[in-house]
This record gives C-alpha cells, structure tokens and sequence, in this order.
C-alpha cells in the first residue's frame, strides 16, 4: 500500500466517529414530533430526550482523557465505537406500548418505561460521541503530516457534516414512505416494516444508525495506534515501523527525535496541564469550543425541521429545510478544508465567527417580522459556522497541547463543548415557547459576540507547524514573559 493511501485510510476509518457523531446529532430531529406525540411529551421532556445524549457525550468526555492517555488512542475509539452500536439498536426498540399489544412485536410496557429505556440508550450513545468527539481528532493529528494536519483534521468536521446531512436526508425519506399514515398507530396487527417504519417510524429513523456503527466497530480493530503515544510508553519499534509505513524511513527517523526530545520534557499528568507555559492554551481549549456552542448550533440541528416549521408552517417542506441546512453545512465545510492551510486557522475563525453573529441577528429580525424568509439567514449562518468554528475549534484544541496529555486537554475542552450543547440544546424549545423564536435567536447572537474578542486576542496562527514546534511556542512565550526584555 502508497504511504499517502495508508494514511487516508487509517484517518478515514477514524472519521466514521464523526459520522456517527453528526448522523446522532441529527437523526432525533426527524423523531422529535413523533416522539412528542406518542410520548405525549412537554416542550421540557422534549428538550430532554433530545439532549439526553449531550448529558451522555459529557460523561464521555470526562473518562475519554484517562482512557486514551492511558490505554491508546485506538482502544479508546473501540469503546466508542461499542457504544454507539449499543445506543443505535437500543433506540430502536424500547419496549412497546402502543398498538395492538396483543400482537406486539417486541416485549410490552407502559410508555413511561419505555421513555426511560429510551433516554438510558441515548446516555450510552452519547458515551461514545463524548469519547469519539476527544480520541478522533488527536488520533488524526498525531498521524498526520505537518504540512497536511489542518486539513486532515478539518475532514474529521467534514465526516460530522455528512453524517447529519445523510440523517436529514434520511428521516425526509423514511417521512416520505409513510406518506399520510405517518406517526398513525393501528388497532389491527401490521407488519413488523410497517410497525418500525410507518406507524411508530422513529423507531426506524434511529435504527438507519445500526449498519453505520458496526462497521466503525469492526474497521476499529484493523488500524494502528498512534506512534505518538506508543513512544511516550516507550514502545519504540513498534511506533519507527509505523511511522515509516505512513511516510518513509528519513521522516520517521527526524520525527522519532523530534518527538522523544519533547516526551523527556513532559511531566505528564493534570500537574503539567497547570504548568504557566499552558495557560493560555487551557484557556483556548475550553473558551473557544464553548463559545462555538454558544451560538446555537446544537440546538439548530437537532431541532432543525422544529424550527423551521416555526417559519413555513409545514412539516414535510420543514423537513426538506433540514435537508437543505444539511447539504450547506457539508458544502461549506469543504471551504475549510481547502483553505485551512493557505490562509490559517486564525483568519477562517474570524471571518467565520462574524458572519455567523450577522446571520443569527438576521434571523432574529426575520422571525420578529413574521417573514417565511427565516431559512435564508439561518442557511448564512449554518455556512459560516461550517467554515469556521465547526472544523477548526477541532483542528486547533487537538495541536495546541504536548502528547502525554493531549487526551486529557482536549477532553476538557470537548467536555466545554458538550456541556455548552447540553445546555443550549436543553432550553432551546423552552426559550422558543417563553421569548420566541426571535429572543432565542437575538440571545445566540448576543452569545457570539465575546467570541470575536477572544479570537482576535488569544489564538495564535498554527498552520504549517510541527506539534512540537507548536509546544516550543508555548514554553519560548513563557520564558520570555519570565525574563523579561534583554
């Protein structure tokens, strides 16, 4: 095999996390009104089944940094990847309790039982999008090339984008099949397709997850750890052979040095995470991914078809709305990717973030007017977000920290990001029922504001750098603020 074909597929099959990740994220949009009619769920309950995989991804997060540090990058991911397969099947069949249930297909209860099932499974899905969301992006960065890391990372985002590009999609057709019986439960015995795909279909909007998340757990056991953390555990021979297998024999000599010259340097464990040469990386990797969530944009894709129903007052059209977010998302993070190593992290940020503040006002002044034109600022900011924030608060939170505690860094700042999603995920149909769909919107732009000030005076410019070059930064940045002026 080429050495750029080892390479891409051992970062593809790490990119599937993200699918998953983005196909959990917004594959409940399309059960949401269903959910909420068969469960006769509250705006609250609603915010709560919904973001009941967030409160999971935020576990996830917590144990992710012990466990890949600890145990590797790839068993990590295997984990991951065994809870999401769990979560997938386990959506799917709650016990039944509508229908004909002396004829049932599946064990019978009643519906508060089967809504607690529900909300487990999605906790232990969102376990391993927590894990997946830390392990993924350090595992491609640490396998990447300097001169290709942005970019390598940045397809990370881009598998999350296709993932809920493809749920949307998913959930239009599965909505289109039913046709008019959609969501209506019979008295007489069906058949057990139409059971899952017409009569109680969310169950088989979450069950498209299935096929997806075995093979992540199957493709998991044929790729290598990261030579990175094999030499911070002295496994030497085993990271050179890799290590020349991605890219040659002199490349794996110069980095090997490279990277052992770092290690010796490195303390490890949370002391080294508090050290004055870190701080303002720490900072970076939990203020940045908590202010991309600030905006909005967990909420808009989980409830996506929901809000735009708000608008057009039609739930199939609303639907193809989503459909329409899901390909923009996907289409612009392609901008990203093509262009995070020309012009750098730092300038895509700002442009990115300040599009995205226009575009939610936009929103907001669009809403407060009554218009059916909502679609067309959130489409704007849906873009902005994917060129900007999406793809590169991964790319940088997975460069700006030494190796022996990467895992443990950017678990900290995924934990940032899940809990903020959590929580604007969680309130979002509470707002939209209390100030309306205009307030929400005006409060996520307000929300994005403070973003474009810390951008511009905290994150540094990363493109085409080593991951050790990047530590030297740091430290060289310490040592001169202790010396002072020559």
């Amino acid at each position: 095999m080429k050495k750029s074909t080892y390479l891409l597929v051992i970062s593809f099959v790490s990119t599937i996390g993200g699918f998953l990740f983005g196909y959990d994220t917004a594959v409940i949009s399309g059960c949401n009104t269903f959910l909420q009619e068969h469960f006769q769920l509250s705006p609250a309950t609603l915010g709560w089944v919904v973001s009941s995989a967030l409160l999971g991804t935020i576990f996830g997060c917590i144990v992710a940094g012990t466990i890949t540090d600890a145990f590797g990058r790839k068993k990590a991911l295997i984990v991951a990847a065994s809870c999401l397969t769990i979560s997938a099947i386990g959506s799917m069949l709650p016990p039944q309790f509508l229908g004909n249930l002396d004829q049932a297909y599946w064990f019978t209860s009643d519906s508060a039982m089967a809504f607690n099932i529900l909300i487990m499974v999605r906790i232990v899905g969102g376990i391993g999008v927590g894990i997946t969301s830390v392990v993924a992006p350090i595992y491609i960065a640490e396998l990447s090339l300097p001169e290709n890391r942005g970019r390598m990372v940045s397809l990370y985002q881009l598998s999350i984008t296709l993932g809920i590009l493809l749920a949307f999609l998913i959930d239009w057709i599965v909505l289109d099949q039913a046709g008019g019986m959609a969501g209506k439960i019979g008295t007489e015995a069906a058949g057990f397709w139409n059971w899952i795909f017409v009569e109680e279909l969310w169950r088989g909007m979450f069950g498209t997850e299935i096929p997806i998340a075995l093979l992540f757990l199957v493709l998991l056991f044929m790729v290598p750890e990261t030579p990175r953390w094999l030499i911070s555990k002295g496994r030497q021979s085993e990271a050179r052979a890799i290590m020349i297998k991605i890219n040659g024999e002199e490349y794996a000599e110069k980095r090997m040095e490279e990277i052992n010259e770092m290690i010796r340097e490195e303390e490890g464990g949370i002391r080294e995470l508090f050290q004055p040469f870190l701080r303002i990386p720490l900072l970076i990797g939990i203020l940045l991914p908590m202010f991309s969530h600030l905006s909005g944009i967990a909420a808009i894709m989980y409830f996506a078809p929901n809000i735009i129903n708000e608008s057009i007052q039609s739930v199939e059209n609303a639907f193809l709305g989503a459909v329409l977010v899901g390909l923009v998302n996907s289409a612009f993070t392609f901008v990203a990717i093509f262009n995070i190593e020309k012009f750098g992290r730092r300038k895509l940020l700002l442009a990115g973030v300040t599009g995205a503040f226009v575009s939610l006002f936009g929103v907001g002044v669009l809403f407060a007017m009554g218009s059916k034109l909502v679609i067309i600022p959130l489409l704007m900011y849906v873009a902005s977000f994917a060129f900007s924030f999406g793809p590169i608060v991964w790319v940088i939170i997975s460069e700006i920290f030494p190796t022996r505690i990467r895992g443990m860094a950017v678990a900290m700042g995924s934990f940032s990001l899940m809990m903020t999603g959590f929580v604007i995920t969680l309130t979002n149909p509470i707002l939209i029922e209390n100030i309306e769909a205009s307030g929400t919107f005006f409060l996520y732009a307000a929300l994005t504001l403070p973003a474009i000030w810390f951008i511009w005076k905290f994150v540094p410019e990363t493109k085409g750098k080593t991951l050790e070059e990047i530590e030297k930064y740091w430290r060289g940045k310490t040592k001169n603020k202790t010396q002072g002026p020559s």
